[in-house]
């Protein structure tokens, strides 16, 4: 099954960049930077650090499963 993780938006307003990331875990998130390789860094890291929360909480979630 195919599932969309994220979407993500980059725009230019005069000198600013501004990238969000839409995701059913983390919703919105917003940056801005002024130059675009700083940005999409902080869109990457946040990216990867919303997806390993995520992952270690299904894997708790799965490692518990059953036990009441």
């Amino acid at each position: 099954m195919e599932e969309t993780l994220y979407n993500i938006e980059i725009h230019k307003e005069k000198d600013m960049y501004l990238g969000k990331i839409h995701s059913n875990v983390g919703g919105i998130t917003e940056f801005k930077n002024h130059g675009i390789e700083p940005l999409l860094k902080d869109l990457i890291n946040d990216m990867q650090l919303t997806f390993d929360s995520f992952s270690d909480s299904t894997k708790l979630f799965i490692e518990n499963k059953g036990e009441k």
